[in-house]
């Protein structure tokens, strides 16, 4: 059966009169629970209303029952997996604070120069018979090359006596590996220390050395 305009408005909170009409409150509240209150309030008023002649259409009522019992199923989800984003997020906190004091590898090529010794790192592509690492200043001034000889492919660590240098400007390294006189792909990873971390909007952030921050997610290894 039909159900009136009258008790659809009576559910819904609304009136009218004419072409004029006025909203109550709960009209505007699409909350799982509110759906599930205005529905139970239409299928009371359709089972008060129905003719006896032309009864509600059970499979019609079950398919609505269904549909309602999905919505509210995806609202508890979804209140269920932001408590274990959330839970995850205060996790990986914790875990960073582990992290405090120790140094970490990221994608870059500023040498760290720590009790006069230089450390940095690098990846390399494929095996490399040549492999040198040029150490400039933050100018371009070349202050040393150190010739690590043939490495494998993947991650390797190197160290530089820093007291080779009396300078004051930072420092820098370019990694030069080669096989049969061709350059191979590296890419430069620089050490730096955590000295703090937080957590902005679910993201773990470390704050490094120097007053830069990097999300935990740039982070190559932890040394």
């Amino acid at each position: 059966m039909a159900i009136s305009t009258d008790v659809l408005n009576s559910v819904n909170g609304t009136s009218s009169t004419g072409t004029g009409s006025t909203s109550g409150t709960s009209k505007n509240d699409s909350s799982a629970q509110a759906v599930q209150d205005r529905f139970l309030k239409l299928l009371v008023a359709q089972l008060n209303n129905q003719d006896p002649m032309n009864p509600l259409d059970n499979a019609q009522m079950t398919s609505q029952i269904a549909q309602l019992n999905t919505v509210t199923g995806i609202e508890n989800l979804n209140s269920t997996v932001n408590n274990v984003l959330a839970q995850m997020a205060s996790m990986q906190a914790l875990q960073g604070a582990a992290m405090v004091g120790h140094d970490v590898l990221t994608e870059g090529s500023a040498l760290q120069v720590t009790d006069k010794v230089g450390r940095g790192g690098f990846d390399l592509a494929t095996n490399a018979d040549s492999v040198k690492v040029q150490v400039r200043t933050a100018g371009g001034t070349l202050v040393d090359t150190i010739d690590m000889g043939a490495l494998a492919a993947g991650r390797h660590a190197f160290e530089w006596d820093a007291t080779k240098y009396s300078g004051s400007e930072a420092l820098t390294f370019t990694v030069m590996p080669k096989a049969n006189n061709t350059a191979v792909t590296a890419t430069a990873l620089q050490r730096t220390r955590v000295e703090g971390v937080s957590n902005d909007n679910n993201v773990l952030t470390l704050q490094l050395a120097g007053g830069k921050t990097l999300p935990y997610s740039s982070v190559k290894a932890i040394l």
